[in-house]
């Protein structure tokens, strides 16, 4: 959340800089300037909160600042911005982020001020939450900016509409069901505002316990179909569509005789737009044939808008707003709810102003998400002749509350609000509606009574059989001992865990300080767990008869099964299923098994179900879990035990002893401060012994792990027991285990009961954070087995299809370095050998002034500058039979009739190619000098020439003969902006007269003598 403190926080390093300055140091020279970088969309004032509309008043907040010598002492605001649309002036969810991380590269804000619009603000929000920068906005309404820590919302937000809706519903008595109607285009540049609009209603309806019911209205409506769906769906409706939509739609309502008084439909119109223009607020008025019928179905529609400030500060600061978007942008300013926006970022940063001196202004309400108070108004038709439309009512949002415009009332069809569930229900098909089935109704409740009581009395008969019957019980002479007992209570072996069969197993170890075993035996042929009961006689209770039964009743895979119980002194005792593979404890002190991640969740999953099966059982709860009493069975499924039989199992142990303190390291606080804690412990105890083994399976160094210090069970347990500020608890390790696994074990072992999850809850967690674990082991296994061979061919047929991807993006680029035939032959191995041309046409071009012009510029200016035209230039030259050699620095050369011939149209190829080029640079832009007129040069000759490829790393195509010179001669000595043309050429283009050419005349050229030549103008149109 985003309160007042936060912001502090935030700011606390700014703050410490301005300790020393007082209001009296505060001069022109030595203010510390505080860069606040505005982003928003630059130029579509659709957006309520485009740059021309929020600008003004962002400048109006600066200059106050600025100008209140006590506000700030010693800092002085800067405004900047940047764009958020993208080229077609739409809000841009990739455009804002880049922005953002320029303006902070560039000129380091201490806040941020936008976007708008929700989808490019959701980047934003990121990137300032990660740098520590607030961010405040008076857009952004969706719910999930409540998430961002660096937001602060100073405009309207969709959850104040939610719980404007839930007090809608609270006033008028709709506590059971809502239909949300939203039309929702999920275009690209369709920021989607009637969805999150909806979405803020949906949200807390939700948590109201009302039941809500949703429906998108498609582009294409079919009217018929959205009546015929609200009529089955709803009777309390809210609509946020276009105003025709609407419109359309009610009218479709009263033209199918619905009874429009059973119905209640809200309107989300939060800008008023369908209420603004000249004359009376009309929503329903088109002045077509349907106004009529428009009128009469409308006297069920409330408006929702929000309501506009009537203070006068507030129309000085609207006036001030006009002025202002006049003389900075030419841009008139409505008068419209839009500038509630504007007021929003004004206030944002006096807000963040006052934030800086640590002092927030009382008139500016704020709640304690850190947004903005919002109030709202509902409109209802309060002149039936006329159909005018005024406010009704408003919601005042600081005080939750609903009031009444002085002499004005809401105005219902029917005289009053309709129930928001049909008494019939929706779809006519409730039996209490139809007085006709009351009578057989009475009769059936009669039945079912009878039949209740008699099940109930033949259930109470079979439990008192079963009590009787003592089907748990076990006699001794059926259990058989191994004599091996006796050697193993003599050794205290560690070694049983490898002895399978025998009739010992591990159940607790700590710190290797001590060790005890639990006996095993066999009952009818099967090894069982044996647990002797530390008492000299059992009288059985009817209360220890239900304990017995229970534990026979209750069945799970993840708890041990109970066999039952021996009570012949002296060999009294419980007997249950017996896991070979040890304690979980005993897994994790074993060298000889290592406990990968898919290993341990799967542990942990078996312990959550488990314990979530147990506690939704008759036994309640288990009072006693920890890592030693979670035996793992031998397919690695781990179980439950030592659960239920509390009168049984409760013994004396020493108060002062290391195995007493060992036991209670498991222990919730609560129950350790407790002079009597119940026998069979609490829900919430066993979510913090689940906390303690949690810890113990992450990191894997023993119960109770504390990295700071050392300290014995008696310490540790008289530490959790005083409890304190922060409670004694275990380490974490992030490097060991996942953050989330972290936060989730810190919710376990919470000093709050009431904080602490129940094991459906953590079940949902671990599925969230861990997908694939949620199996046991061998499960686990197999299933990945099962998928990788089913998944094999298509895996296949995938990395082929990726090489052939890839093969063929690697030809495209080989294509664009080298001609398709060189190319090809190259592919093959095959040395390419040079050819010989009779008659190709060369084309030079350079930039006439370039050097003056790089000189003038930085190197990546001219890279752009280059990068920029000659991109232009390879779109162009595709549309012609040319073939494009090479480009060095600003020059550009490109042939035509090679390598592929095409006879004489070579020298048309490029007379038409040199047209087109011409063209295109006459209208070229250069980004950084936008005002000169970029000069091309352009010469072109004929004539025969050689050809091949050239090296073995970065191979080139290249030309040789006098051809290429002579090109590059009518290149230099040509003009700019004009086509210099050699009289070999001339004569080639003569074949198509076609061309205007004019002749230049006998120029001196370089290694060449006297030539004729000639310009090249224009080609004419046939």
């Amino acid at each position: 959340m985003w309160s007042r403190s936060h912001v502090l926080l935030h700011l606390l390093p700014l703050l410490v800089l301005l300790l020393p300055r007082s209001a009296g140091d505060r001069s022109t020279t030595d203010l510390q300037e505080v860069t606040l970088a505005a982003i928003l969309p630059l130029t579509n004032t659709d957006y309520a909160w485009a740059w021309p509309r929020v600008a003004p008043a962002l400048h109006q907040a600066v200059r106050r600042v600025n100008s209140d010598r006590w506000l700030l002492p010693g800092l002085k605001l800067r405004l900047v911005n940047g764009s958020s649309e993208n080229r077609e002036g739409f809000c841009s969810d990739s455009m804002a982020p880049l922005v953002a991380v320029d303006l902070k590269i560039s000129s380091d804000p201490w806040a941020f001020i936008g976007p708008g619009c929700d989808y490019s603000s959701s980047p934003v929000a990121r990137f300032t939450t990660h740098w520590g920068v607030p961010m405040v906005t008076a857009g952004a309404r969706a719910i999930g900016f409540e998430l961002y820590a660096a937001v602060t919302n100073t405009g309207p937000t969709h959850r104040k509409l939610g719980e404007f809706g839930a007090k809608i519903q609270e006033t008028f008595g709709w506590r059971q069901h809502a239909l949300l109607v939203f039309t929702d285009k999920k275009d690209a540049n369709d920021d989607r505002p009637c969805y999150f609009a909806v979405e803020g209603l949906y949200t807390v309806l939700g948590k109201h316990n009302i039941s809500i019911r949703d429906q998108v209205i498609d582009a294409d409506v079919n009217y018929k179909v959205v009546v015929q769906m609200i009529r089955e769906s709803g009777r309390v409706v809210y609509l946020c569509c276009p105003r025709d939509v609407l419109r359309t739609l009610m009218v479709q309502f009263w033209k199918e005789g619905v009874d429009l008084k059973d119905y209640a439909f809200f309107f989300i119109d939060l800008f008023a737009e369908a209420l603004s223009g000249p004359g009376p607020s009309r929503p329903w008025f088109r002045g077509d044939q349907d106004d009529s019928a428009a009128r009469l179905a409308f006297r069920s529609v409330k408006v929702l808008t929000y309501l506009e400030p009537r203070s006068p500060e507030y129309r000085q600061f609207v006036q001030d707003l006009k002025k202002d978007a006049k003389e900075m942008f030419n841009f008139t300013v409505q008068d419209s709810l839009f500038n509630l926006i504007a007021g929003g970022f004004y206030d944002g940063v006096l807000l963040y102003s006052h934030a800086l001196n640590e002092t927030l202004s009382e008139q500016r309400q704020m709640d304690s998400l850190g947004d903005r108070q919002t109030d709202f108004a509902i409109w209802d038709m309060t002149d039936m002749d006329s159909g005018e439309f005024q406010v009704v009512c408003v919601y005042n949002s600081s005080l939750k509350q609903l009031v009444l415009q002085s002499g004005r009332s809401f105005q219902w069809p029917g005289g009053a609000p309709p129930p928001d569930v049909p008494e019939c229900g929706f779809k006519n098909d409730k039996p209490a509606s139809n007085p006709d089935h009351r009578s057989p109704l009475v009769v059936r409740l009669w039945i079912a009574t009878l039949q209740i009581c008699v099940i109930s009395g033949a259930r109470k008969l079979k439990l008192e059989s079963e009590l009787v019957a003592q089907l748990w019980r076990v006699s001794w002479d059926d259990v058989q001992m191994s004599n091996l007992e006796k050697v193993l209570k003599k050794t205290c072996s560690r070694l049983t865990m490898s002895l399978r069969g025998s009739n010992y197993g591990s159940l607790m170890t700590m710190e290797g300080n001590f060790q005890i075993y639990t006996k095993t035996g066999y009952y009818k042929g099967n090894l069982a767990a044996i647990k002797y009961i530390k008492k000299k006689r059992i009288e059985l209770t009817r209360n220890i008869l239900f304990e017995l039964k229970h534990m026979r009743d209750v069945q799970n895979e993840h708890l041990t099964r109970f066999i039952g119980a021996c009570i012949d002194p002296p060999n009294m005792c419980i007997i249950t299923e017996y896991c070979p593979r040890g304690s979980l404890q005993d897994l994790m002190e074993s060298d000889s098994i290592t406990l990968d991640w898919m290993f341990r969740y799967s542990l942990i999953n078996d312990i959550v179900k488990g314990m979530s099966f147990l506690h939704n059982s008759v036994i309640v709860s288990h009072g006693n879990l920890k890592s030693s009493n979670c035996v793992v069975d031998s397919r690695f499924v781990l179980k439950i035990t030592d659960y239920g039989l509390q009168s049984l199992r409760g013994g004396s142990t020493s108060e002062d002893t290391h195995a007493y303190y060992a036991r209670k390291l498991w222990t919730s606080p609560e129950l350790l401060r407790t002079e009597c804690p119940p026998t069979g412990g609490t829900q919430k105890g066993d979510i913090y012994s689940f906390g303690i083994i949690l810890q113990e399976v992450a990191l894997m160094r023993g119960v109770y792990f504390l990295d700071t210090q050392t300290l014995t069970p008696k310490e540790i347990v008289q530490g959790v027991s005083q409890g304190g500020a922060p409670p004694l608890r275990p380490s974490l390790c992030f490097h060991s285990h996942s953050e989330e696994l972290g936060v989730l074990m810190q919710r376990c072992w919470s000093e709050e009961p009431g904080e602490r999850p129940d094991f459906n809850t953590i079940k949902i967690l671990l599925r969230k954070q861990h997908r694939g674990y949620g199996s046991n082991i061998l499960d686990n296994l197999l299933s990945r087995m099962e998928q990788y061979a089913n998944n094999l061919e298509e895996l296949v047929e995938e990395r082929t299809q990726a090489y052939h991807e890839e093969k063929r993006k690697a030809e495209a680029l080989l294509y664009q370095i080298l001609p398709h035939s060189v190319a090809e032959q190259l592919k093959r191995g095959e040395t390419v050998q040079a050819e010989a041309f009779d008659s190709v046409t060369i084309y030079f071009s350079d930039i006439v002034g370039f050097t003056a012009l790089s000189a003038e510029s930085t190197p990546l200016q001219v890279v752009t500058l280059l990068n920029d035209l000659y991109t232009c230039f390879d779109a162009i030259i595709d549309n012609f039979d040319v073939y494009k050699v090479e480009t060095i620095g600003d020059a550009y050369m490109v042939v035509s009739g090679l390598p592929v011939r095409n006879g004489k149209l070579h020298g048309r190829e490029v007379a038409r190619m040199s047209l087109a080029l011409l063209d295109a640079v006459k209208s070229f832009r250069i980004r950084h000098r936008p005002n000169q007129q970029l000069l091309l040069r352009i010469g072109i000759h004929s004539g025969p020439v050689c050809a091949g490829v050239v090296g073995l790393k970065m191979p080139r195509y290249c030309l040789f003969g006098d051809t290429v010179n002579t090109a590059s001669r009518m290149e230099s000595n040509g003009e700019a902006l004009k086509i210099h043309v050699s009289e070999a050429t001339v004569q080639v283009l003569q074949e198509f007269s076609s061309f205007s050419l004019e002749l230049r005349g006998e120029i001196q050229v370089k290694g060449k003598g006297c030539m004729r030549t000639y310009w090249l103008l224009d080609e004419e149109s046939n």
